[in-house]
């Protein structure tokens, strides 16, 4: 029988073989609760605004990645924007919530000065191009957990 332990010659290190179970949970913290919350309840799509650059993050944050000023004063924004890049995946991935091919943006929301990643569906790879307009698909409201998910994805506007 193998050992479960042993320790490298030399070394103050232990080797484990197995799997060793580590339970956790992620807190999306004050305003990333906010920004998950208006996604799942109401279908908004919220961003922050800060009052020295007058940039506003999409999805919301509590600094501003140029300024460093406190980002307290939320703003709506729309759930129409514009497809800044995009790629395309053919390979399975267990963690996806789709088939392939896998269709992955950057997508700026109008009313946001930054872009996010997320899935864009309803679309044929062929005809993607950047700077096509898309609009969030929400999740039916039963199916919303308080997840960036809750967007079901983009799909381009006709």
């Amino acid at each position: 029988m193998a050992k479960v332990t042993e320790k490298l010659e030399g070394m103050d290190v232990w080797l484990y073989h197995g799997q060793i179970y580590i339970p956790n949970t992620y807190s999306a913290g004050a305003v990333g609760s906010r920004f998950l919350i208006e996604l799942r309840d109401n279908k908004k799509i919220m961003g922050t605004r800060c009052p020295i650059c007058n940039l506003v993050y999409v999805p919301a944050r509590s600094v501003c990645r140029d300024c460093f000023g406190e980002l307290s004063e939320w703003v709506e924004v729309s759930q129409k924007g514009t497809l800044l890049t995009y790629t395309v995946t053919y390979q399975s991935n267990p963690v996806q919530p789709v088939s392939t091919p896998i269709v992955y943006g950057i997508v700026q929301l109008d009313g946001a000065d930054t872009g996010f990643v997320h899935m864009l569906g309803e679309v044929d790879p062929e005809k993607l191009k950047a700077e096509m307009k898309v609009k969030a698909v929400f999740k039916a409201k039963k199916e919303r957990q308080g997840s960036i998910l809750d967007i079901k994805y983009f799909k381009p506007l006709a």
